[in-house]
């Protein structure tokens, strides 16, 4: 399937009327088509793997055709220089998540990203950096607990930054840490803690919204953690 082909599939499937409801939900909406993530996922598993393709699926500018190309590409053929290329690109969250859960967490340079971009002052670049951290904890199940540690110090320094995509990214990162194992559960709500005294309203809230899932014993048991790392 060539590139003209896989765009004229998603324009088949677009929804101009969904577009006002997709920036309703803090979405982006320029170049987009409103196309169903369900359908993007059923056309990139007919395609498969293709780098060549995803280049071009994002060169293309289209919104969907984006989230696509991450889900296309092979991060075996993934740079640095390409990450660093596509990062600069976001402009809506959900892409940028979609490209870090997708594709960017599976490349060798997973881990350095997520420190460098958090230190970044782009709000997009940043919250992908965090978003790097939770999707790598979801992931990522050979990582060593102190891997995730070392990102504790950049969610506490990032947690004072209001900007509601980057707050979000910072809980999501902390909660799916938290949620990993009991030992690093136990460490994300001392963070948490921590975090709660700093005088942010958005680290107050990124602290208790996290200590409200990640503090609760009827939830995190270690039979649970074990299941939950078995279904994952």
């Amino acid at each position: 399937m060539n590139l003209n082909e896989v765009i004229n599939r998603l324009k088949i499937h677009a929804n101009p009327a969904a577009l006002s409801q997709m920036a309703r939900f803090g979405i982006n909406p320029t170049a987009a088509l409103a196309v169903k993530i369900p359908m993007i996922r059923a056309l990139a598993k007919e395609i498969g793997r293709s780098h060549e393709l995803a280049q071009q699926l994002w060169d293309s500018g289209i919104h969907e055709a984006r989230i696509l190309a991450g889900m296309v590409d092979d991060y075996r053929h993934v740079s640095e220089e390409q990450m660093e290329r596509w990062v600069k690109d976001f402009n809506s969250w959900d892409l940028c998540d979609q490209v870090c859960s997708n594709l960017f967490d599976k490349t060798p340079f997973a881990y350095d990203k997520a420190k460098s971009w958090t230190v970044r002052n782009e709000e997009f670049v940043k919250r992908a950096g965090f978003a790097l951290m939770a999707c790598l904890a979801v992931h990522d199940k050979k990582a060593s607990d102190q891997q995730f540690l070392l990102f504790f110090p950049l969610i506490k320094k990032e947690s004072v930054d209001e900007r509601n995509f980057v707050k979000k990214a910072v809980n999501w990162a902390l909660r799916q840490i938290g949620k990993r194992n009991l030992a690093l559960n136990q460490a994300a709500i001392e963070l948490a803690h921590e975090i709660k005294t700093i005088d942010s309203k958005s680290a107050r809230w990124i602290a208790n919204d996290a200590l409200r899932e990640l503090a609760n014993p009827k939830r995190y048991t270690q039979r649970k953690f074990a299941r939950c790392v078995a279904t994952l």
